[in-house]
């Protein structure tokens, strides 16, 4: 038993380091709160427009807060890199990000999932993102329920997760 984990975690390395060591752009998903600083957003939008300008494709979703951040960064670097699936139609997101989803290029809505509520419809929504990226970078706090579990779930699936913690 012990050797067939061996050889498990050997496989994960493995993997993971071919992820870090590639050079060529790479499908990167971003995710984090939605009650995040103006400090930390313009970090997080700035991290984003340097990933864009590096060729990686960004997928968010688009929530308020992270996810607005890096629609920011990844609009201003190039427009045609970014991808936001949305957890539900876009007449269900909040006013106040509908004006910056009708400007993206690459916008998915889920209107089949209207009837749930928002949480069952984000763990959906950030599920189909992690199965489009290879790597996840996800911004979060400690009582982030389904953020955390979004996490855990890439990392099974053997996705590079990189967890940043406000608090």
């Amino acid at each position: 038993m012990s050797q067939s984990t061996n050889i498990l975690d050997l496989d994960t390395l493995a993997q993971e380091l071919a992820t870090i060591q590639q050079t060529g752009s790479k499908r990167i998903a971003l995710l984090g709160s939605r009650h995040v600083p103006i400090t930390h957003q313009n970090l997080i939008e700035m991290m984003t427009y340097a990933l864009v300008l590096a060729g990686n494709r960004i997928i968010t979703s688009g929530a308020t807060g992270t996810n607005s951040a890096a629609i920011r960064g990844a609009t201003r670097a190039d427009a045609n890199l970014l991808t936001v699936i949305l957890p539900q139609s876009l007449e269900r997101q909040p006013q106040e990000s509908r004006q910056q989803l009708e400007q993206v290029m690459h916008l998915v809505e889920n209107p089949s999932n209207d009837n749930l509520s928002l949480g069952e419809a984000s763990h959906l929504c950030n599920k189909e993102i992690v199965s489009r990226c290879q790597q996840l970078i996800c911004f979060a706090f400690h009582d982030s329920r389904t953020l955390l579990q979004t996490c855990q779930e890439a990392e099974e699936q053997r996705k590079v997760v990189t967890l940043f913690y406000f608090d």
